[in-house]
């Protein structure tokens, strides 16, 4: 007798898409696919979304005509993931990404708001995203109170990591004349 052993089903985006089309998911789901598997999210809590809100507000007015904001949306990364971050800054495209999602060579600043998920945000979505060039990802650490930030993505990690606090400042990899208070994200 053959051990049979349960396999797991990846998906890839086209029939995620499909899968959204038909209807399967129920609208309140906050589901991702991240490397072929849909994972189930976390709610999010006041905390959360309070800090989603000040990092627009934040980087809005220092961004006007050099990037988009986009907020909670996907981004393709090859075939096998469509995570959704809580705030990505975007190369400009003149329909504002109304016919395609982004895809990884159109992201300057990938940002995930971070409390229960930090674990998960540090393990699995850092990893995605060095796999993908990204290069720069924020966690805006709410658990410590700090923003994490990861420049340099190569081969599954990123070289250059800092810990920055309320009272620094950073400037933007891929646009380096924005300089960002780090108060103005994470509130005094």
């Amino acid at each position: 007798m053959v051990a049979v052993f349960p396999q797991k089903h990846l998906t890839d985006l086209a029939e995620w898409h499909r899968m959204g089309e038909a209807g399967i998911f129920p609208p309140e789901s906050h589901l991702e696919l991240i490397e072929g598997e849909i994972l189930t999210m976390a709610p999010i809590g006041f905390n959360h979304s309070g800090h989603i809100d000040r990092l627009i507000h934040a980087l809005t007015p220092l961004l006007a005509n050099q990037a988009v904001i986009n907020a909670q949306n996907p981004v393709q990364l090859g075939d096998l993931s469509e995570p959704e971050p809580d705030l990505m800054v975007l190369r400009p495209d003149p329909d504002f990404y109304t016919t395609h999602h982004p895809k990884a060579a159109d992201v300057f600043l990938l940002i995930e708001v971070s409390d229960s998920t930090l674990r998960f945000d540090r393990g699995q979505k850092l990893r995605l995203y060095a796999n993908h060039q990204i290069p720069e990802y924020w966690i805006v650490n709410l658990i410590d109170h700090c923003l994490e930030v990861y420049r340099q993505p190569d081969n599954g990690d990123y070289l250059d990591k800092t810990v920055l606090g309320k009272t620094d400042q950073l400037n933007l990899l891929a646009l380096p004349a924005i300089e960002v208070a780090v108060e103005s994200i994470l509130g005094r």
